[in-house]
């Protein structure tokens, strides 16, 4: 049995796993990583280009991050929190280009508009209220808004094209919204990682158990067999990180740690509509959000997108949830079966006789046809043709299940980190808007698990080098907000 010692070991090849260990070998480069993916490459189940939407989440044109209250106010808190978010990832990644000459921002990153679209008087006088409580405030004064049928032909002459005049239409427009290859910037970490650190990677090795070798504050064993050879091996390491997208919750049961009682996880399949029309794509270059239908989940939120990957556009439009067993693309029909605990039992029962309609919602949408799936785009593109769009999967999605006071449990729709008391296990669960936050979620992860450290002289300087912002809020102060903005849309490439 091979045996391996590191300083810390990280559980996934995705884009968790990659920001995390890039943020602590900038912070010490010293530091042996491990990092451990099940598949043949990093990258391939929920951080792969078409497993999900690419959209940079800046609460520019997600409507479900600005709910209207039964009074007509909108509240933008939640918008508010990830723009801040995802400006985080944007500093991290600006300063990775300005400091590390082969990290080319055009292989991840590409300016494309963001819009919100609805129609109807109703949804119409929605979005214009929540136009002006938006770009009223400082992160959002870019923002345009148009009624306009000859500026919303302009901006989006697809959504327009054979629409009926008559029906009230309305749009938002910001000009740098990005579209992001998150599978091919975990690439680009991992392939930098290998070059100028410690760090190794084992792929095709699954994860088979957790041992503490003592009580608190001692390291863990991580046990795993390679899945060509059969060949087993074990990582000895101080700190261990389940960034495995929806497999975590399972890794995180494995582990034993009392934090992970209660939690148990919802997982949702989605599908994607794809074009590669040149025609239509050259009619079409932003990422335009609309309302979900009346039951949807917010990760059901319709959109159509301009994609860029590997330098090739294509047309995007879902995602089609559906409900599903598997906790991965590439994972077990049994993995929701097998992560019923006694301990999380209580969660589960709850969380789905208050989701039953969700349920039946997701079942049905498993279930259309493409006819199906043409009439729901249509909605979007009234000429849509059925033979100028194929069927793509996207990833798995594990939402959260935790324990709620007042009721057995509660479905949770974003992200949540969970680690042990003495900060030598986390696991990070749930899914939107994920790796957009990536760079946030692991500051998070790093304030939980490396306090020590990250109170310390050395750390914050070089963590301030890497995020400028870092310990400000840019939502209360728009002098540091713009002088952010203008310096990492302008190394990105998001200036228009």
């Amino acid at each position: 049995m091979a045996s391996l010692q590191a300083d810390v070991t990280l559980v996934g090849g995705g884009i968790m796993s990659a920001t995390l260990a890039m943020l602590l070998h900038r912070l010490d480069p010293s530091l042996h990583i491990c990092m451990i993916e099940q598949l043949a490459d990093v990258a391939q189940e929920s951080s792969a280009a078409l497993h999900n939407a690419g959209t940079g989440h800046a609460g520019y044109c997600e409507l479900n991050y600005t709910p209207q209250g039964p009074g007509g106010q909108v509240a933008i808190n939640r918008a508010i929190e990830i723009n801040t978010a995802f400006d985080l990832s944007l500093q991290f990644w600006s300063h990775l280009v300005t400091s590390e000459a082969e990290i080319d921002p055009k292989a991840f990153i590409n300016r494309v508009p963001h819009m919100s679209a609805v129609w109807g008087q109703a949804n119409v006088a929605f979005l214009r209220a929540r136009y002006e409580k938006m770009h009223a405030h400082h992160l959002f004064d870019t923002m345009q808004w148009s009624q306009d049928p000859a500026q919303l032909a302009q901006w989006m002459p697809l959504l327009l094209a054979g629409r009926d005049p008559a029906m009230p239409l309305a749009a938002t427009r910001v000009e740098q919204g990005a579209d992001v290859n998150f599978g091919a910037l975990t690439g680009i970490l991992v392939q930098y990682l290998q070059r100028h650190a410690p760090f190794t990677l084992l792929t095709q090795t699954r994860v088979s158990g957790f041992k503490r070798l003592g009580g608190n504050g001692q390291p863990w064993r991580v046990k795993a067999v390679n899945r060509a050879s059969g060949e087993t091996c074990q990582v000895e390491s101080p700190f261990v990180f389940l960034g495995a997208g929806g497999n975590a919750l399972r890794l995180l049961q494995k582990s034993g740690i009392p934090e992970a009682a209660g939690y148990g996880g919802f997982p949702v399949s989605g599908q994607w509509l794809i074009c590669q029309n040149p025609a239509l794509m050259a009619q079409h270059h932003a990422k335009v959000y609309s309302l979900a239908p009346v039951g949807a989940p917010p990760m059901s939120v319709p959109h159509l997108d301009t994609r860029i990957i590997g330098g090739e556009s294509c047309l995007l439009f879902g995602p089609y949830a559906g409900f599903t067993t598997r906790f991965l693309n590439q994972g077990s029909r049994l993995d929701l079966i097998k992560s019923v605990r006694p301990n999380n039992l209580k969660s589960l029962l709850g969380a789905g006789s208050s989701n039953l309609e969700l349920t039946r919602y997701l079942m049905k949408e498993a279930v259309q046809t493409h006819s199906q799936r043409i009439a729901a785009l249509a909605s979007f593109l009234p000429q849509a043709k059925a033979n100028e769009w194929k069927l793509a999967h996207a990833g798995k999605r594990v939402q959260v299940i935790k324990r709620d006071e007042g009721r057995w449990g509660k479905l949770e729709f974003g992200t949540e980190l969970v680690a042990s008391a003495d900060g030598s296990l986390a696991a990070l669960l749930g899914a939107s808007p994920g790796a957009s936050v990536s760079v946030k979620a692991m500051l998070d992860l790093l304030a939980r698990c490396f306090p020590r450290q990250l109170q310390g002289a050395q750390w914050q300087e070089r963590l301030k080098q890497m995020v400028p912002s870092y310990g400000q809020d840019l939502s209360q102060n728009a002098a540091l907000a713009a002088r952010v903005h203008d310096y990492t849309r302008g190394v990105l490439g998001l200036l228009p």
